[in-house]
């Protein structure tokens, strides 16, 4: 029998309830004996390419979706990166007044990817490996989707399409979607631990549900820490499921994509149209951090260090300058993107040890050390113990001779050795701080991890933006919804609970 998805999640909407719609979708999807390799076979031919493109916008590596969706927003405003490119300077994220095109091309891939996962919705059924692994991918495009505007026009509602749904919403649907396919592919996969499925179409993990499981619960647990501030009881209970149903725990499961011309290498090294930030500058170079030069190369004009970086909003008169003297990212056409990383989940969960939480597996201490040495060797770099017990601090920032920004004193004296005697906001900077790096280059992440919880501490813009803030909340809706889509998108404002701007703070934003 073909279930309608869409009225579970409206199910849960009206009930407010989780669990109700939750235990409804594990008997739905409770794959018993159905999972066999015949069904799961059927239909590949048609639904890979569906699969693909989803695929495609959940980690957008092509070189101007990577551009336009990603390296434009989360990494500028995440402050890994900043703006080489003098045709960027004067309206761009970092500023607050980007262009009109470039706001409506971020707001595209939520088309895309309604599209996509309706016509897999169509050829697969919710019992089927390829519907449950399109439920995580959606999860992923959706997520970044919510995480850059807010409320949004989802599809939660079936007798609405077009209705903006609120954050609080959309994070627990997305949540109970990972939910069922973690389980729903756990099972798959301990039955059948050498299968091998849709091999060509998943450009990520070669067909390997072991893994797609993990990342699932992964994401579920990303997800969860997010929203602490904003849901304390759900964020914990979120993240007890997802550390014990087993999320990934070692570089080798880390979620890479592979695309040829990688688009980090796109917008950094061949057009030249991004260069390293001033903050990253500080906290790498202040530790003498041995993965600069696996972040970084060094400029090729007065270099005094391997990493030289520009301040969020300099005014870029010359892109030819700014590209000689500050440094671009590490890159080649071919290299792997890493989208969600074991580093990271062992970050969140020394912070969800830190806040109270059970089943971390690990003390706040042990799980922050044991991010630190995950994210050496996902980057192949020794010293992470020598590292752990450095005293060494954020570094004041120098620009660089004949640049365009302005000396910086450093912003905080965190240290990457953990101090038991220290206050749980300390250790809460310290781990921040510390995952930051790790995050690099999915500045998506990074922007969110300052807007959640103020750290690391950023360096204040050089221009005034009127709005007191150092980096945005959000950016605003595409300008077009306000006449393609005007009822919903005033219904979208007030569920945004403020002006659409680039102030007004996100749902889990409580800190």
């Amino acid at each position: 029998m073909k279930i309608n998805h869409i009225k579970g999640l409206a199910c849960m909407s009206l009930a407010l309830a989780l669990a109700s719609c939750t235990s409804g979708f594990e008997d739905i999807n409770r794959p018993g004996g159905k999972l066999d390799k015949e069904s799961l076979s059927r239909d590949n031919y048609n639904i890979s390419s569906f699969l693909i493109q989803l695929e495609n916008v959940s980690f957008p590596e092509q070189e101007n979706d990577f551009q336009m969706n990603f390296d434009l927003i989360g990494n500028y405003l995440g402050r890994f990166f900043t703006y080489a490119n003098d045709g960027f300077t004067s309206k761009n994220y970092a500023r607050f007044n980007a262009k009109a095109g470039w706001i409506s091309a971020a707001f595209g891939p939520l088309t895309k990817a309604k599209s996509a996962f309706a016509e897999i919705e169509g050829l697969a059924k919710p019992e089927e490996l390829n519907y449950n692994w399109a439920l995580i991918l959606r999860a992923h495009a959706f997520l970044m989707l919510t995480d850059k505007f807010g409320p949004m026009p989802l599809g939660l509602d079936p007798k609405n399409p077009s209705a903006y749904n609120s954050q609080e919403l959309i994070y627990k649907q997305l949540i109970a979607d990972l939910t069922v396919a973690a389980r729903n592919l756990k099972a798959f996969a301990l039955a059948n631990p050498s299968a091998r499925v849709n091999e060509a179409a998943d450009k990520v993990y070669g067909g390997d549900f072991s893994k797609w499981y993990r990342l699932a619960n992964s994401l579920k647990l990303r997800m969860a820490v997010r929203m602490r501030y904003a849901a304390p009881a759900l964020a914990k209970q979120y993240a007890e499921e997802a550390v014990a149903d087993g999320v990934i725990e070692s570089a080798a499961d880390n979620l890479y994509m592979s695309y040829t011309p990688r688009g980090l290498y796109k917008t950094s090294v061949e057009w030249g149209d991004s260069r390293a930030g001033a903050d990253i500058d500080s906290y790498m170079n202040g530790y003498n951090d041995p993965r600069i030069s696996k972040y970084f190369s060094a400029p090729a004009e007065g270099a005094t260090r391997t990493l030289q970086g520009c301040l969020a909003a300099a005014e870029i008169t010359s892109k030819n300058k700014a590209d000689a003297i500050y440094s671009a990212a590490v890159a080649t056409p071919n290299s792997r993107d890493p989208w969600l990383t074991a580093a990271e989940m062992w970050f969140c969960r020394a912070e969800g040890a830190l806040a109270g939480w059970t089943g971390m597996g690990a003390t706040a201490q042990e799980a922050y050390e044991r991010g630190v040495k995950e994210s050496f060797a996902q980057w192949s770099v020794d010293g992470a113990a020598s590292y752990l017990q450095s005293e060494r601090q954020p570094a004041a920032y120098t620009d660089a001779v004949g640049g365009f920004g302005r000396d910086m004193s450093a912003v905080s004296t965190i240290t990457p050795k953990w101090d038991s005697s220290a206050s749980t906001e300390e250790q809460l900077e310290r781990i921040i701080t510390q995952k930051w790096i790790a995050l690099y280059p999915n500045g998506q992440e990074a922007w969110s991890e300052i807007r959640r919880t103020g750290y690391p501490k950023v360096f204040d813009l050089p221009v005034d933006t009127g709005t007191g803030l150092q980096v945005p909340n959000r950016i605003p809706y595409d300008p077009n919804e306000q006449t393609r889509n005007a009822a919903a998108y005033r219904a979208g404002v007030a569920l945004l609970g403020g002006p659409d701007d680039y102030t007004t703070r996100l749902w889990w934003q409580k800190k």
